[in-house]
């Protein structure tokens, strides 16, 4: 009986662990609802980029993907964010798929303009550059390089 005691005494010290550190990951993983102001932005391409990557701003997050769609009419992916209500962005503002690092994710840079005029909730960001293929590079660096000289026997 006292074995049984022991046993169910660890498994529920177990248990509150668990959920001691799902409750920490949660609050500090910034999930949940996204606050802020809804900003647009077409790309022609979003290869690696997800809803829920960062939007950064000099290194600093400052929103989130909410959705990503492709526009029936252009055929570009349409790309929303929630960017943070304290950071107000000047209407020729640039945003451009970055990588984390060569086994990271992506996530959204933008560059400042200079305006004086800012992009109200809902506005558009026009100046966009998409994901490159690090791989589609990495593959015609390979067979450029192989292929450009050949010699001619006499």
């Amino acid at each position: 009986m006292a074995n049984n005691m022991v046993e169910t005494l660890v498994g529920a010290i177990v248990i509150v662990v668990a959920g001691a550190f799902l409750f920490f990951a949660y609050t500090t993983a910034d999930v949940g609802d996204v606050a802020g102001y809804t900003v647009t932005a077409d790309f022609d391409s979003v290869d690696g980029l997800t809803v829920g990557s960062d939007v950064r701003m000099s290194g600093i997050k400052i929103g989130t993907v909410t959705s990503q769609e492709l526009d029936p009419n252009t055929y570009l992916a349409r790309v929303a964010m929630a960017i943070d209500p304290k950071v107000q962005l000047p209407d020729d503002s640039s945003i451009k798929i970055t990588a984390e690092g060569l086994l990271g994710g992506n996530y959204l840079s933008i560059e400042p303009g200079g305006s004086e005029d800012l992009i109200a909730d809902g506005g558009r960001i026009q100046f966009t550059q998409g994901s490159i293929d690090l791989i589609g590079l990495v593959g015609q660096a390979i067979f450029s390089a192989g292929g450009g000289s050949e010699e001619t026997a006499e």
